[in-house]
């Protein structure tokens, strides 16, 4: 007859390595996807938060937009200010971009490369009140 401690053993040494090998590195977010740069930013009442958002050149960047006390709109330009209009583009995104917008409450995800480096601005592009015109922002792409 067979001792039941060898089969305990080999039970908690099998439930050991499965639940090292399944855990999750504690630096690594559960939302993060690797080699993609995530950025969390909040629109409210004519801000952007952060501003200005600095990236690497060559960075993949996904930047996770919430609209925290009303409807509000994205748009970012694809070239650096003060660059030549026929250059290439210095962003590229995933999908095709005009004004994004995000109601109340929910998050709008805009993703790109940042081929070029230079300061890219970014403005609301939904009525949101007196000052909407001054609800701006900075993406500067570093080299």
């Amino acid at each position: 007859m067979r001792s039941p401690l060898p089969v305990s053993l080999l039970m908690v040494a099998t439930l050991s390595l499965t639940s090292s090998t399944v855990a999750r590195p504690a630096n690594l977010s559960p939302g993060a996807t690797e080699g993609v740069q995530v950025i969390d930013v909040t629109a409210k009442k004519y801000e952007f938060n952060p501003s200005p958002i600095r990236v690497k050149q060559g960075a993949r960047v996904q930047l996770k937009i919430t609209a925290t006390d009303h409807a509000h709109g994205f748009r970012i330009r694809e070239m650096p200010d003060g660059a030549d209009t026929k250059a290439k583009a210095g962003l590229v995104f995933a999908s095709p971009q005009d004004c994004q917008k995000i109601e109340k409450g929910q998050t709008a995800t805009i993703e790109f490369v940042a081929q070029t480096p230079g300061t890219y601005p970014f403005r609301c592009c939904v009525h949101c009140g007196w000052h909407h015109r001054a609800m701006t922002g900075q993406l500067i792409v570093e080299p």
